[in-house]
């Protein structure tokens, strides 16, 4: 049978050349950097490379990377730090409605502690305007926080126009950019990005690890307390051949990020028109131009999202309805809520994302699949009159 992963917005397959650059601290070269003999000194020059591959990538300085243990981890410590620092300026944090849960927990567990969280709504797109944060904007307000590219509808978010609006008001700006870095250009000093948070193992590199970008001249007071590595940032022995394959990751990933970028684009469409011509009833959610290369996602009215999924996985296709972090859950996407979606319609949703392993046959395969398995099922369905 053959076999379709997509569902590369929850994890993507590690690249062989990046595992074959973490290998040698896996097995040889496996001192502690912070160590002065040969093999910790070997380890150092690993980890601090790696951080220049990540600042290249933003256009950031070496020493405003941090690395941490995940995307969610670098959430975390932005948010939570830039709160504990500078609450004597302000407790009031704007983000929006749609953002991954490592932003909406951790905004909620501020809310406890103190500190008011404004929620923009989106509109039909997901999408959050500059305007709208201009005007949430208030003398007390520290910290804007939107996410860069939404990882369930795939949707882009006008960046450098709010990093603007943070910029001109004297506000902090952080963007979970989970989802975009290695997939779109990314300039932290051109978009006016203060904090941007990413992750490996969304752009082929080990899970694992991710990392903080903090503009300098900002204070983000540590999340984990201990030693004293990434400068007193983050203690914690370093993960340092996770760091190496996230160096390396983000390396390849950018290293011709527009020639990528339209075979990706060039996919997706073909996937998105094929389903909205072989299947009636059906809504692209999430913007259709202004979105992630490698996302597709539909709500398929009259069926579960669930049924979907079992039915692909029987065919060998790989995907799913949202996002992996709430796939336990049997509530609607909060997204497509907070999109003006009906529960029905929501419940009904799949989202397909594409990798750098996918290819045209792959599409043409989920095109013949897709269509015969939603007949099916809105033949079982009580809600289908068709």
């Amino acid at each position: 049978m053959k076999r379709v992963y997509m569902d590369n917005a929850a994890t993507t397959a590690l690249r062989r050349d990046v595992l074959d650059a973490m290998m040698p601290y896996l097995t040889d070269i496996y001192g502690n950097p912070s160590s002065l003999h040969y093999f910790g000194q070997e380890a150092h020059k690993a980890v601090e490379n790696a951080r220049h591959q990540v600042a290249s990538a933003l256009n950031a300085e070496d020493n405003e990377i941090v690395f941490t243990g995940c995307g969610t981890e670098a959430d975390n410590m932005a948010l939570k730090g830039i709160a504990e620092k500078y609450q004597s300026k302000g407790k009031h944090i704007i983000t929006s409605s749609v953002e991954h849960h490592a932003i909406l927990h951790t905004c909620e567990y501020l809310e406890k502690h103190g500190f008011e969280v404004t929620y923009l709504p989106v509109d039909e797109y997901g999408m959050v305007k500059a305007e709208q944060v201009r005007d949430a904007i208030r003398s007390d307000t520290i910290l804007v926080s939107i996410m860069f590219a939404n990882n369930e509808v795939g949707t882009i978010m006008p960046i450098k126009e709010i990093g603007a609006v943070c910029r001109e008001k004297g506000v902090f700006f952080h963007t979970d950019a989970v989802q975009a870095v290695g997939h779109v250009a990314i300039d932290v000093k051109a978009m006016n990005i203060d904090l941007l948070s990413l992750s490996a193992h969304k752009l082929h590199g080990p899970k694992g690890v991710g990392a903080l970008y903090i503009r300098k001249g900002i204070v983000v007071p540590p999340l984990l307390h201990g030693g004293a590595q990434e400068r007193r940032k983050r203690a914690g022995t370093e993960n340092v051949a996770g760091i190496v394959g996230l160096g390396k990751a983000i390396e390849i990933a950018c290293s011709d990020i527009e020639g990528t970028s339209k075979r990706m684009c060039y996919l997706r469409d073909k996937l998105i028109n094929g389903i909205e011509a072989s299947i009636p009833e059906v809504k692209l959610n999430g913007h259709r131009t202004e979105r992630l290369p490698g996302n597709v996602n539909f709500s398929i009215k009259y069926i579960e999202g669930e049924s979907i999924l079992l039915m692909l996985d029987i065919n060998g296709i790989a995907a799913s309805s949202g996002s992996a972090c709430t796939s336990g859950s049997l509530d609607p996407s909060h997204v497509l809520l907070a999109m003006g979606m009906p529960h029905e319609t929501a419940h009904g949703s799949l989202r397909l994302t594409l990798g750098d392993d996918t290819t045209e046959d792959d599409i043409d395969y989920v095109l013949e699949v897709l269509p015969e398995i939603v007949v099916k099922l809105r033949k079982m369905s009580p809600l289908y009159h068709g």
